[in-house]
């Protein structure tokens, strides 16, 4: 049994070569049956094909472990399919169960008088490395939902000519405060308004961190040239604002965002009336 414990790569790719087909086929019907239908049966044969192929090729290189370099095709394509799973919404186990079921193809193969106790372990390595890049993509994915969701959370409306308004719902973190802030200053140089309002009324409360955020958008919208106001200004706010010592200096403030746009419009028709810029 010495030279089964201790079979090469080569023979190893020998060996799975010669029962490719037969090893393809169990391997296909058990991943088919734990997937129920989630991938057609010719996709799935179509991904094997190509996996098993790698994995002969980094056989015959010499390979035996995954982080070998002649793997590194066969992580490429591993990387690929597992982004993809992660895409259509698949599972981690869904997506790593792909992989091990390669298992159900190479246990007969112990009768043929090699070891393939090396070719089991690079099975668990290429269902660790599955699972891995999945979570990976994933994590990704989610990320960039709640990168559209904060920029769909955070509109910029113009409601008049040369004013225009941002009302804000929900919780003013550092990140989303950062999302206002470009969002309400491209605007302006698109729209070349004169005047922002950024309306709190559907912020559930204000504290230090988000008066903040706020007082440094009113800052770089001023450096634009714009004049801001805020709006939404409630009695429980307001009691906060004052409990807490937060200054808004010489910041417009008021009560509703009606109250804010007409003082907008005011400013505007005065500032034109005397030829100068709102």
């Amino acid at each position: 049994m010495a030279d089964v414990a201790t079979a090469a790569p080569e023979t190893l790719a020998q060996t799975l070569a010669a029962h490719a087909e037969r090893v393809r086929g169990v391997w296909l019907d058990a991943a088919a049956r734990e997937l129920h239908g989630r991938t057609s049966r010719g996709e799935l044969d179509r991904e094997q094909a190509e996996i098993l192929d790698a994995l002969l090729d980094g056989l015959r290189s010499g390979g035996i472990a995954l982080a070998d370099p002649a793997f590194d095709q066969l992580r490429g394509i591993l990387a690929d399919v597992s982004a993809t799973r992660a895409r259509l919404g698949f599972t981690p186990r869904e997506t790593a169960i792909g992989i091990f079921a390669l298992k159900e193809g190479l246990y007969p193969l112990a009768s043929a008088g090699v070891d393939i106790t090396p070719l089991l372990r690079l099975v668990d390595q290429l269902g660790l490395l599955t699972f891995e890049t999945f979570a990976a993509a994933r994590e990704a994915i989610i990320a960039e939902q709640a990168e559209q969701l904060l920029e769909l959370s955070t509109p910029v409306v113009k409601l008049w000519e040369g004013i225009v308004a941002v009302p804000l719902v929900g919780t003013l973190d550092s990140a989303r405060a950062q999302v206002v802030m470009e969002k309400l200053l491209n605007t302006l140089v698109d729209t070349g308004s004169e005047h922002a309002i950024i309306d709190i009324t559907g912020v559930p409360a204000v504290d230090t961190q988000v008066a903040q955020h706020l007082l440094k958008t009113v800052v770089a919208a001023r450096l634009m040239g714009a004049e801001c106001t805020i709006s939404g200004i409630r009695p429980q706010i307001a009691q906060t604002i004052v409990a807490l010592g937060i200054e808004f200096g010489d910041i417009r403030t008021r009560a509703t965002l009606a109250d804010a746009l007409v003082d907008a419009l005011r400013a505007t028709r005065a500032a034109r009336q005397v030829g100068l810029p709102a």
